[in-house]
C-alpha cells in the first residue's frame, strides 16, 4: 500500500510540476494530493515536498490554512479561466462545458475564499 501511495505522490508532483507551465494543469490540488499520499506513505518524501524550495513554502501556507499570495491567486486565476473557455470553446459539448464551468466555479470559490497572504514571501507557485 505504501508503494502505491509514494506512486500516486510522485505523479501528483510531476502533474504539479507540469501545471505551473500548462494552465489546464492546477497545481496546488497535486501537490495537495502529493503531500497527502507522502504522508501516509513516506515521511522522507513528505519532509523533501515540504522543503522543496519551489513548493514547500506554498504547500505548508496552504495546508496549515495560512493562506495564499495575492499573485499566485491572480495568476491561477487568470490562466485557468481562459484555458477553460478556450477548451469549452475547442470541444463544443454541452455536458462537458457545463462540467468546465462548474469544476472552474468551485476552484475559483475556493481560491478567492482563501485567505490572502500579506507577505508574498519567496514563493508565488500557482
Amino acid at each position: 500500500m505504501k508503494f502505491l501511495l509514494n506512486l500516486v505522490g510522485c505523479i501528483a508532483v510531476v502533474l504539479a510540476v507540469l501545471g505551473v507551465f500548462l494552465p489546464l494543469l492546477p497545481t496546488t490540488p497535486f501537490l495537495l494530493l502529493a503531500s497527502a499520499c507522502f504522508i501516509r506513505g513516506s515521511d522522507r518524501m513528505h519532509r523533501w515536498l515540504m522543503n522543496n524550495r519551489l513548493f514547500g513554502e506554498y504547500l505548508h501556507n496552504i495546508e496549515t490554512r495560512r493562506g495564499m499570495p495575492l499573485r499566485a491567486k491572480v495568476v491561477a486565476l487568470a490562466l485557468m479561466w481562459p484555458s477553460l473557455l478556450w477548451s469549452m470553446h475547442i470541444v463544443g459539448r454541452p455536458l462537458v462545458t457545463a462540467l468546465l464551468l462548474v469544476t472552474g466555479s468551485g476552484v475559483t470559490v475556493y481560491i478567492l475564499r482563501m485567505k490572502t497572504l500579506k507577505n508574498e514571501g519567496r514563493n508565488d507557485a500557482a
